[in-house]
């Protein structure tokens, strides 16, 4: 069965930075539309940052400039960094992948899904 596992969150303080990684086994990361997703309290689940088969990434609005998705191919991982954390990106972050051969990494083609990690910046 295909698992994600993500490792690397945490508390930190607001201007901080954490690396969120997700550990893929029983499936293929670097030929795969991958992504992050969060949901904070109350709220309902968003994407954050998508990363094509290709390596074409996109991100969310708030997050552009402060955080990279990217790949290793070598671990078979995904990576998020996050820099200039804000106590609002404080969430449950989950790494998720597609099985779409050939994705074009729209939000509803994800449908593997890690158990998520918590991720808390302080003011």
């Amino acid at each position: 069965d295909v698992q994600l596992v993500e490792s690397g969150g945490g508390l930190v303080e607001s201007g901080g930075s954490l690396r969120l990684s997700c550990a893929a086994s029983e499936f293929t990361v670097g030929d795969a539309c991958m992504g992050w997703f969060r949901q904070a309290p109350g709220k309902g689940r968003e994407v954050v940052a998508r990363i094509s088969g290709v390596d074409a990434s996109i991100y969310e609005e708030s997050v552009k400039g402060r955080f990279t998705i990217s790949k290793d191919r070598a671990k078979n991982t995904l990576t998020l960094q996050m820099n200039s954390l804000k106590p609002e990106d404080s969430a449950k972050y989950y790494c998720a992948a597609s099985a779409i051969r050939g994705s074009s990494c729209a939000t509803t083609d994800f449908s593997y899904w890690g158990r998520g990690i918590l991720v808390s910046v302080s003011s």
